[in-house]
């Protein structure tokens, strides 16, 4: 595959591009994303499906700008996919062979399962969790796609878009008929043959801006989106909100931006009442949709599509990026789960926070890249946003708390009060803390020194094959949890 490729969506309200620079064999790193609303699907609904020439246009600019930022990011590869808008007009061609010719991309337009379908790639692979339904909520089309135990059981595409349903409903004000237009196309989800999972994969602009919305109405501490959980019962009197929004100025201190004014309360509707026929209760945000899994099915293509146990794309990219030193990493990882396992009966921590605590360990010196000194806290901001997939919220807040708490004096209350609501009781945090600032001071001379552990009460006693002058003097000063003792023989 090529280090450097675009993938762009031509959807029926946006055209979408990013630009994935491949930094290993199974990570990347995206290192541009450009959004520009077309709405080529404009008119066509009310004018037999047919495209008008004034959106062709502005699409026809879009795509040619689109390549402008390609070329000078200099990427090898370019993949194009046409969702609804373009499979439903009967005059598509045109458009399609005018790129064709005149900017030399070649467009593929894809069915509607084929786009339920790259959805589900993208979510099974980059979102935290085991079983849910995507639901990705376009301007033509909503598609689903059923996953279970990192596989795709079924995907479906239904014609209940923004745009379309605009034309044909909402700008008449018939919301009724919106309604039951929506009810009628959901029988075919309920009638799949399929369990509906409690919770939603949510994907597309209209999904995002309303969790936009909801975070800020729930003073919400991480301003990331991908990974952003909430409970539908406790945030529907928001969705009833925005629909019954009068006008532009109180959508905008809702929390809405200027360039969705057009959209949201349609697409709330729209979501709404789907989450309300399928009986939903959670809805995980998806920032990774249509675009991550076009690349994803090319990056993994013989790999099952999925990637391999225990691989965090994330983990593997900021490693990659930072050229962290492959050995000392890993010693950092397999100290860190030697130190979790001796202290068990101390701490008696879930499972978990072992992955978090390697985690941790591994990525603590990246910070350093970016500037030695006050490098804990470099670092802390960017696990925050740089932690992108895969990842639930509190996992990547716990992650950088750890690593700021390194080598320090314990984190009191008042250290975690910003994200206290995403983070777990203070003395996991402090037990976190002190693991990790024991793993680092072992190996502070770079020697990956042997050690082994021992729990006797509430002493651990650590054996050295020789001793390290530094390690010694430097574990002496390192508080700990619990009136911890620990003794270094050598």
């Amino acid at each position: 595959m090529a280090k450097i490729t675009t993938i762009i969506d031509i959807g029926s309200n946006s055209m979408r591009m990013v630009v994935l620079e491949k930094t290993s064999r199974f990570a990347f790193n995206l290192i541009n994303e450009t959004r520009s609303r077309v709405k080529i699907s404009e008119g066509c609904y009310e004018n037999g499906g047919n495209l008008q020439e004034a959106p062709m246009q502005r699409a026809f600019n879009s795509l040619e700008s689109f390549l402008n930022i390609s070329k000078a990011l200099k990427s090898r590869k370019i993949i194009c996919v046409a969702t609804s808008a373009l499979r439903d007009a009967p005059n598509s061609n045109l458009f399609l062979n005018r790129v064709r010719n005149e900017l030399g991309l070649n467009i593929k337009v894809i069915d509607g399962k084929k786009e339920a379908y790259y959805g589900g790639i993208a979510a099974l692979n980059l979102v935290y969790s085991d079983r849910f339904v995507t639901v990705d909520i376009g301007g033509g089309s909503t598609e689903f796609a059923f996953i279970k135990d990192k596989k795709i059981e079924k995907c479906i595409s239904l014609d209940i878009g923004t745009v379309r349903l605009s034309e044909l409903f909402f700008n008449k004000n018939d919301y009724v008929g919106a309604k039951n237009h929506i009810l009628e196309k959901l029988q075919e989800v309920l009638d799949c043959g399929h369990e509906i999972p409690q919770t939603v994969v949510g994907i597309g602009g209209t999904i995002r801006a309303l969790s936009k919305v909801i975070m800020i109405k729930n003073n919400y501490p991480l301003d990331i989106l991908h990974g952003y959980s909430y409970s539908v019962d406790l945030n529907k009197y928001i969705c009833d909100e925005i629909i019954n929004a009068k006008d532009c100025e109180i959508l905008k201190t809702l929390g809405v931006k200027k360039d969705r004014f057009d959209t949201i309360k349609e697409g709330t509707f729209i979501f709404k009442t789907i989450l309300e026929e399928l009986q939903i209760k959670r809805v995980i945000t998806s920032g990774a949709g249509v675009r991550e899994g076009v690349y994803l099915n090319d990056l993994l293509r013989n790999s099952n599509y999925i990637f391999p146990v225990n691989f965090n794309v994330s983990v593997r990219n900021l490693l990659d990026r930072f050229q962290i030193d492959e050995r000392q990493s890993a010693y950092f990882g397999r100290n860190a789960g030697a130190i979790f396992d001796a202290l068990q009966e101390l701490h008696n921590l879930p499972p978990k926070y072992r992955v978090l605590l390697i985690i941790a360990s591994k990525l603590h010196s990246i910070g350093n890249a970016l500037n030695f000194y006050k490098s804990n806290d470099n670092t802390f901001d960017f696990i925050l946003h740089g932690l992108n997939y895969d990842f639930l919220h509190s996992s990547r807040v716990v992650v950088a708390h750890t690593i700021k708490f390194s080598k320090k004096a314990l984190p009191k209350r008042k250290d975690l009060k910003d994200y206290e609501q995403l983070l777990p009781e203070l003395d996991v945090m402090q037990w976190l803390s002190f693991m990790i600032s024991l793993n680092l001071t072992i190996n502070q001379d770079l020697s990956n020194p042997k050690v082994e552990y021992k729990l006797v009460g509430n002493e651990l006693n650590l054996f050295f094959e020789k001793e390290i002058f530094m390690v010694k003097n430097e574990v002496d000063k390192l508080e700990t949890p619990k009136d911890l003792k620990v003794c270094i023989y050598s």
